[in-house]
């Protein structure tokens, strides 16, 4: 068995889910919309520029959650799925996942976004395994707002990586093969520690890293 690990957004999607949630509650108008674009476009530019802290993102992103009962969070992502998710999953995303399942490997989707946005979209894919920050939960399900752990973000995808992995008895060391896919030089540091990264659908940054470090690009949504 051999290891696959995949970024989401702009990797296995053409969008950023995260970003995309946030504007759905401002179409929907659950959420004000001048305020809550402001913050939310200002954290979207700061992580491509890769300067955002995931804490204080994570902080915004898991307190609007905490706004809204659970079945009413439960019916929006529903329509999310169905009006943005669900029409930004092409072909040569599904196909690219059916290889490494095909080929017997352990494949598992690690994001930053946070796994309440996250799991409806893996199960959409077919994986099984999702990595992402995890929101605290009370015991009637609804969101609190605070973060359990540690963000999965940058070199925290790789602490995020071996806790998974130890958890399940397994080494990232131990697979003759490790894969791991991904668009942003964010993930940089998840990248240099697998055999085989593959720069997928790259920014500027990371596919000039990838050029400099003889890494493969694979543009995804253009082949």
């Amino acid at each position: 068995m051999n290891l696959a690990l995949f970024d989401l957004d702009h990797t296995l999607l053409p969008i950023d889910s995260d970003h995309e949630w946030g504007q759905f509650l401002v179409r929907i108008g659950a959420v004000d919309g001048a305020a809550f674009t402001g913050r939310n476009d200002a954290f979207f530019a700061q992580y491509q520029a890769g300067t955002l802290d995931p804490v204080e993102y994570l902080a915004f992103a898991l307190g609007t959650l905490a706004r809204f009962p659970r079945p009413e969070l439960e019916r929006m992502h529903a329509q999310f799925m169905a009006e943005v998710v669900e029409p930004a999953i092409l072909p040569a995303a599904r196909a690219l996942l059916q290889r490494h399942h095909d080929n017997g490997d352990l494949v598992a989707i690690i994001t930053a976004t946070n796994a309440f946005v996250t799991a409806p979209i893996a199960r959409a894919l077919g994986v099984a395994h999702l990595i992402a920050a995890t929101p605290e939960f009370d015991g009637a399900g609804n969101v609190t707002g605070k973060l359990l752990g540690t963000p999965t973000q940058g070199a925290g995808k790789v602490s995020h990586t071996h806790a998974w992995l130890a958890g399940r008895g397994q080494r990232l060391e131990g697979f003759a093969r490790s894969h791991f896919y991904s668009d942003s030089h964010n993930d940089i540091p998840l990248l240099s520690v697998v055999t085989d990264p593959v720069a997928t659908n790259p920014n500027a940054a990371l596919a000039a890293h990838a050029s400099t470090h003889g890494w493969p690009l694979l543009h995804l949504f253009n082949d």
